[in-house]
């Protein structure tokens, strides 16, 4: 994803929820604004999210997305990656309990679904680890 000098560069968080304009190439466009490495896309902004492999989409990971308030999410998407991958069973367990359910896929297509969902209207965040 080539990046221009003058582009803003998110400095972690950009309030409110954004489509994914972008992904590749190490990173992620949303909002006018590019990040390089993993987000997290939630109700109430964009988060840059310290995840870089599927071993490293746990609950402790995933603090932001359980931080926001019960009810604005009933759907996560969760981008594992460029290959496909199963969710560990105490992450599912937490998200089953906080009323939320999980899908993990390939970050391209969590990315595309999540546009889809946000401009439905649906309560859903998308949890998206970089590709290259």
């Amino acid at each position: 994803m080539p990046t221009d000098a003058h582009e803003p560069k998110c400095p972690g968080f950009l309030p409110g929820a954004h489509a994914i304009d972008g992904y590749g190439s190490g990173g992620f466009r949303f909002g006018g604004m590019s990040h390089r490495g993993s987000i997290l896309a939630l109700p109430s902004g964009v988060y840059a999210w310290s995840a870089l492999e599927p071993a490293d989409i746990t609950a402790a990971s995933l603090g932001q997305l359980f931080a926001e308030e019960r009810g604005l999410i009933e759907h996560v998407l969760i981008g594992v990656g460029v290959a496909m991958g199963s969710l560990d069973a105490e992450l599912k367990r937490r998200l089953n309990a906080a009323g939320i359910r999980a899908e993990p896929m390939q970050t391209g297509a969590a990315a595309r679904t999540y546009n889809i969902l946000l401009g439905e209207k649906r309560r859903v965040a998308a949890a998206l680890l970089a590709v290259p």
